[in-house]
This record gives C-alpha cells, structure tokens and sequence, in this order.
C-alpha cells in the first residue's frame, strides 16, 4: 500500500499529465549535503541517506541507492509502498532500465529541472523525446505543506592567514586556464567551488560551510548571484576589492540566458541543473569539462597544509577526551547511549579554538549497528553502550583551520574471534595504503588495491570507496581523487588531502572502520622517476586491544609504534589528568 504523499504525488501527476515523476537527491548546485528545504527525496520517502533517487509511476515507486545504504533504506521505506532497488546488484534494473522498460511513445517524464542535475537526465532518458520531458515541475514542492524555509545565515570572509592564496589570485589564475581553453567565460554553480575562489564561506548548508550561489566569470566580470540579506558589510568589502559584482539568486536564470553570443562559455557538465542548462542560448559556443578552481582546491598550499595539521591536532585532543570519557562512563556503570556519545564529542569539539561545527552527521555506532557503514543514532529507538563489544565512531568537525574526518573503532570489552581477526585486518589493509610508495602518474583509483589486498587475501571485502578528497574549510567529501574500485582518471600528487578507509561488515553482528586522513608527499626521486606516497594528518591513537599481534609483520609494528609516538608528542601537551594517562596507555608500545 502506497503511502499518502505518495498517493498525494500520484494525484499531482494526474492533474499534470504525466506518467512518471522522479525525484532525485539534490539542490540546484547539485550539492552532496542538500539544504533541508531541498531535501524533496527525503520527503517522500522516508529514507534520510545522503544518496538516492525516487521515481514514481502510477503503478510502481521505487528508490535507488548505492551498498552504503542496503539496509538502512530497507528498514525506511517499509510501509512506504517504495520499493528498494540495490545498484549494482546483479538483476536489479537500473534507473534507465526502469525508465525504458515503463516507456512508450506518448509518455511524459517529469520533474523540477532546478533541482535535477543534467547528468542525471542525460542517463536516464537519453534517448527518450524531448517533447516528453516536462522539466518546470514542482509537484513534491507543492504538497510538501511545512517545508522548511531556505537559510538566511550570513556569509563571512576566510582570512588569507588560513587560505594562502587570495581572491585576486585565484580569480586571475582561473581567466589565464580559461584562455588556454579556449574559452572567455566560466560559470560555476558548485558551492564549494565558488567559497574557495571568493575565499567566503557561510552557513546554507549543515556541516559544510558554504552560500548557495551562482558565479560567473569572464574577461573583465566576476558576477556572484546570491540572497543578498547574506553579504555581510565585511564581506561586501572584501568582494569590491576583487571587484564582484553582486545580484540576486534567482537572476542568474535571466543573465545566463542573455550572455553575448560571442563569449565561449566553459563549465562542467556534471553539476549544472537542468533548469540553468536549459537558459544557455543555443548560438552560444560552450566548452565542458571539471571546473578549473576543482584542480586547484584539490592541492593544497603550504598554508593550508600547516593549518590542517593544526586543525588535526586539536580535534584529536578532543577524541582522546572523549574515548576517556566512554570508558570512564562505562567503568562507573552510567548508562550513555549512541545518541549521547554522538552529543558529548561535539561538546568537547566545541571547546577547541576556531570550530565552527561538525563536518557531517556523525556514526556513532555500537555493535550490530556498525555493521551499517552510514548509519545514524536515533533518538527514538536508544541504543545503549555496554562493557563488550566494539564501538565505531566516525565523525569530524569544520574549524577555520581545517576540515576534519576521522573514524575509530574501540573495544568496550570482551571480543569474539571473528572481531579480533576482522579488526587486525582491518588495521593492516589501513597501514597498508598509508605506507604506499607509487610512481608519479598513478591515478588515484589504482591505490585502492592497497588496502584491499590484506582484506582480499582472507576473501574479505568492503563495500564502499577507501578513501575521498577532503575539503579546507570546505566538504568533507571533495574530489576529483578518489580512491575506489571505480575507475578515476586523477592522478594522486603532491598536496592533495584523501581519506584511508578500509572495514569489515558483518551485518547483525559487527563493524569495524579505521579512517586517517592523509596528505600526498613526494618521498624520493631516482633514475626511475619521482615517487611519492602519503603523511598522516589525523593524530588519534589506534586501539591495539583488539589486534592480534601474531598476524603483525615487523614493519606494521614499526609504523604502529611510531604513529604512536607522534600522538604521544602532539596531543600531551593538550590534555590532562584522566585523560592524559589515558593517552600515554593507549600509545604504549608494542
């Protein structure tokens, strides 16, 4: 049985004359993290991943997401009358499948082309008419009667003590790349991208600090299309001396559809939204391709690097505190759940200088739950820490000196063997990536075998990517690297920032993840070439109680016992009494 919004859809369909609605995840800059006033997914599902798309027929509804979200969305959209379509599963249909298959000549899609990414429309109805495709649709906006209002939370400037590179610079940098292009103009609807190149941030989105905003540059221009109730006197300032221009949000529509037939318009294909797309006039030459400032954000400068490091160190004297919390918590008996554990890490974040919030929703995860790799604590169905067991917390914080994500799995108590041997794995697979030496050229996706080689070697695997982009100030997801099965034409260089996250999932016992973030370094030159490899940013101890020792090689140890030492060294100086012995326990040889 279908459930009322769906019905309530289904009726606006009717009313609208079409046969298919589809509804993806995502805001008109097709954001990761969406503003909860975009989140129209969510709405009519009931399923709160960050990843899927919803399309309804009068006879079917189905939702598709990826392995990270198998059965989190099962147990969400029961009763929703949606059923679940896992991707990549073999004889699950795709999206375009379903399309295809439910298609016939006089059917018509629709949809809210300002919320729906062009790539997205040109893989599931490439080859149906555009005549059948209604893309000025509102129909999930319309029945969603409390919606949330849009942020109007202030911009703000980040200073050049924690970015390196001003505006000016940044902007002039991009017109140069643009001329190489062959292009005179650029426009960019990414909001990470136009915070790093304005050198701004705000507050329009949870846990990442960005303005939603349109941005336009060329030859003699920098147009910012933005609420302007959210240009702050401060930041007013700072735009005019790198001369922006600023116009309303929604303008950006009537000035892309007016741009001079004769400027070559260059921007990526794979996240403007259908609605924007579609305003470009036909005569305009347009050149796509990754958004310059990308390449240019992904490597980091010296400055961010040291602020970085920074920013690391003091949100691993806040984990400390806060492992030596659980544990003293549950030595005296006191009954903490997910949800509390979740709560009293961002108040310990919070005493750390410069935090501004976290930097996304964070797992806090006990037992069988770990076994879900996104999975969230709940308030209405409390999950209570116990002295056995492991806990995983993955979780990280946005201050004005960096970007944080780490993720720690800690034993609570006794183990079984089937966790001890999956955690020391898992810790293997985890040294394995961080130790990696590979040649200049090596494209990111090619490092993923590291860390899967200890694991597949058992028959072990994992299902999601091993490591992503992190953003400065920014998203805790940033590319274009990545590290992951999927193929990615990135090579890994010098300054770029990525994640090492191997783990075993047991579904309905336990998980285990070990995440550091790490930055490129080059480590030597020879006859053959320049290689490089990776330096630890995350400064956290690794909980040795659940290894095996015994499955250890000496260089593994020898890696432990001085990442070790460096926590020792970075983090005593910032923490005292309990929780500095708690330390010095942790960081013990081996």
């Amino acid at each position: 049985m279908a459930s009322d919004k769906i019905l309530k859809l289904r009726e606006k369909m009717k009313q609208a004359g079409l046969d298919m609605y589809i509804v993806p995840t995502s805001d008109p800059h097709c954001s990761e993290y969406v503003p909860d006033s975009y989140k129209t997914r969510e709405f009519i599902s009931g399923f709160t991943g960050s990843a899927g798309t919803v399309i309804v027929t009068h006879d079917n509804a189905g939702l598709w997401t990826d392995g990270r979200y198998f059965i989190q969305a099962a147990k969400e959209l029961e009763g929703s009358g949606i059923t679940l379509y896992k991707m990549g599963e073999a004889g699950v249909p795709t999206m375009k499948e379903f399309v295809e298959e439910n298609f016939n000549g006089d059917y018509k899609i629709g949809f809210n082309g300002e919320t729906f990414p062009l790539w997205l429309l040109d893989y599931i109805a490439k080859d149906i008419p555009e005549e059948n495709i209604f893309y000025n649709q509102t129909l999930v906006e319309d029945i969603w009667e409390d919606r949330v209002k849009k942020s109007s939370n202030k911009a703000f400037v980040l200073e050049e003590k924690y970015v390196g590179v001003s505006a000016h610079d940044k902007v002039r940098e991009i017109r140069e790349k643009l001329n190489k292009k062959g292009a005179t103009a650029t426009l960019v609807t990414t909001l990470d991208d136009i915070a790093y190149t304005l050198n701004i941030r705000g507050g329009d989105i949870l846990f990442t600090p960005v303005i939603l905003s349109y941005l336009y540059i060329n030859r003699d221009q920098v147009v910012l299309f933005v609420d302007e109730e959210k240009i702050t006197k401060d930041v007013k300032n700072h735009l005019d001396k790198i001369g922006v221009t600023v116009k309303k949000y929604q303008e950006v529509f009537d000035f892309v559809k007016a741009i001079p037939s004769e400027e070559v318009l260059y921007f990526n294909k794979r996240s403007i939204n259908v609605k924007l797309y579609k305003s470009i006039p036909e005569e305009i030459k347009t050149i796509v391709g990754r958004n310059i400032s990308t390449d240019m954000k992904a490597v980091k400068n010296e400055v961010e690097i040291k602020n970085q490091r920074n920013a690391y160190v003091k949100d691993g004297a806040a984990l400390v505190n806060f492992f030596n919390w659980v544990e003293d918590s549950l030595e005296k008996g006191e009954k903490i759940t997910e949800l509390d554990c979740s709560d009293k890490l961002l108040s310990f974040r919070q005493e750390q200088d410069l935090f501004i919030e976290p930097s996304f929703g964070s797992i806090s995860a006990y037992g069988e739950n770990a076994a879900l790799p996104h999975y969230s604590p709940s308030k209405d169905n409390p999950v209570y820490l116990e002295k056995k067991g492991l806990y995983l917390l993955d979780s990280g914080g946005q201050y004005k000196d960096g970007t944080t994500d780490i993720t720690r799995t800690v034993a609570l108590g006794e183990l079984t063997k089937d966790e001890i041997f999956h955690y020391t794995m898992t810790l293997k697979s985890h040294i394995a990536l961080l130790t990696a030496i590979f040649k200049e050229g090596t494209k990111s996706s090619a490092l993923d075998v590291f860390a899967r080689g200890p694991l597949w070697k058992e028959g072990i695997d994992f299902n999601h990517g091993t490591g992503h982009g992190v953003g400065f100030v920014l998203g805790v997801h940033e590319g274009p690297q990545n590290i992951s099965r999927a193929n990615n034409d990135v090579n890994m260089v010098p300054g770029m920032v990525t994640s090492d996250e191997p783990g075993v999932y047991v579904e309905g016992s336990h998980g285990i993840r070990i995440e550091n973030i790490m930055v490129c370094v080059e480590k030597c030159e020879t006859s053959f070439g320049k290689f490089f490899g990776f330096e630890s940013l995350s400064i956290v101890p690794i909980d040795l109680r659940p290894v095996d020792k015994s499955l250890l090689t000496e260089d593994e140890i020898k890696w432990i016992n001085e990442y070790h030492k460096l926590c020792l060294e970075k983090l005593s100086p910032m923490l005292e009494g309990s929780a500095l012995e708690y330390l010095r326990k942790a960081t013990e040889e081996i």
